[in-house]
C-alpha cells in the first residue's frame, strides 16, 4: 500500500496537482494503512469484538430451527444443481462449437467423469434441464441430447 501511495505522489508531482478522485483514493489508502496500528493500540477492544462476532455466529448457529436447516441445505443443493446444469451445458455448446454439424449427444456416465460428479448427481441436473426444455433424452438409456 505504501507503494500505491508513492505512485500516486509522484503522479502529482510531474502532473502539477492531484485529480479529486486521487485524493480521495489517497485519503483512502492512508485510512487502511493506520488499521493495523489501530488494532495493535486497542487490542483489548478488538479482541472483544472478534469475540462478540463469533459468539454471534454461534449463537445463529446453535438457535437455527431444523427448519431452517433444512431449507439452507436445500437451497444450497439447488444452487449447486443449477451450477452444475450451467456446466453440462457449457460443454454441450464447446462440443457442438468443435462438430458443428452433428447433434450433441451425452452420457450420464462421461459427463459425470469429465465434470467430477457423482453419476446420480449428474442425472439429476439433466433432469432438471429436461424440465427447461434444454435437454432431450436419447433413445439409448443414460444418454442425452443436448439442444442447441
Amino acid at each position: 500500500m505504501p507503494f500505491v501511495i508513492f505512485v500516486l505522489h509522484m503522479l502529482a508531482r510531474y502532473s502539477g496537482h492531484l485529480r479529486p478522485q486521487s485524493m480521495q483514493i489517497t485519503r483512502m489508502m492512508n485510512s487502511l494503512t493506520r488499521v493495523p496500528s489501530w488494532i495493535a493500540s486497542n487490542w483489548k477492544t478488538s479482541a472483544v469484538v472478534v469475540c462478540a462476532v463469533g459468539v454471534a455466529a454461534t449463537c445463529r448457529w446453535y438457535l437455527e430451527t431444523d427448519k431452517a436447516r433444512v431449507q439452507r441445505a436445500q437451497r444450497k443443493r439447488e444452487k449447486e444443481l443449477r451450477a452444475l446444469a450451467d456446466k453440462i451445458l457449457a460443454y454441450g455448446r464447446t462440443v457442438h462449437q468443435c462438430y458443428q454439424t452433428g447433434d450433441v449427444v451425452v452420457s450420464e456416465g462421461d459427463l459425470a467423469e469429465r465434470l467430477c460428479e457423482r453419476p446420480d448427481t449428474v442425472a439429476t441436473a439433466l433432469n432438471v434441464l429436461l424440465r427447461e426444455q434444454k435437454v432431450q433424452r436419447a433413445p439409448l438409456s443414460g444418454y442425452w441430447k443436448l439442444n442447441g
